[in-house]
């Protein structure tokens, strides 16, 4: 399996091929006659919501590496090998914004499958936790600039961008604690 369109295969390094298997156009070996299989890569995020405001505002990082540098996402990212996504989405939270939430705190809000970026697919488990189950500060970590609360109506007046797709994960967060 690869996370991008493969061209050489990965075991013996010949030029794939494309064929007919299971009713689909896939990449072959012509020389391993293996299927190089194309499956979306597994992904979670955590929308931490803080309702002590007039309205929710939930925590956000802005990008400080590629891809999407400078713009604002729910904090996230890939599952590690073995990993529940509970327990990926906690650990991307605490290394993208110090902010710690135990595992059971969070509630499913959406399972997505996010558009194609350069032939990468990704499938994302969102989850959403409110602020008084969480302990920390949030402060920028390991991929990100910024991190920061953020309630619809303070983003919407700003100049700032959310990464594509994020901003209904966003909404979405906020309105579950409206």
């Amino acid at each position: 399996m690869v996370s991008r369109p493969p061209t050489f295969c990965p075991d013996c390094g010949a030029r794939l091929e494309t064929g007919t298997v299971d009713n689909r156009e896939r990449k072959r070996c012509p020389a391993c006659e293996d299927v190089v299989w194309h499956n979306p890569v597994p992904c979670a995020s955590v929308a931490v919501v803080d309702r002590s405001g007039p309205e929710p505002a939930v925590l956000c990082v802005e990008r400080a590496v590629p891809p999407g540098v400078g713009e604002w996402t729910i904090p996230g990212g890939h599952m590690e090998v073995g990993e529940e996504p509970a327990a990926a989405a906690v650990r991307e939270l605490e290394e993208e914004t110090g902010v710690v939430v135990d595992p059971d705190a969070l509630e499913i809000c959406d399972a997505a499958a996010v558009p194609p970026r350069n032939g990468k697919h990704v499938v994302t488990v969102h989850y959403v936790a409110a602020w008084s189950d969480a302990a920390g500060t949030p402060t920028a970590g390991s991929d990100a600039s910024a991190a920061r609360f953020f309630t619809p109506a303070a983003f919407d007046a700003t100049d700032e961008a959310f990464r594509p797709i994020h901003d209904t994960w966003f909404r979405a967060a906020a309105d579950r604690f409206e």
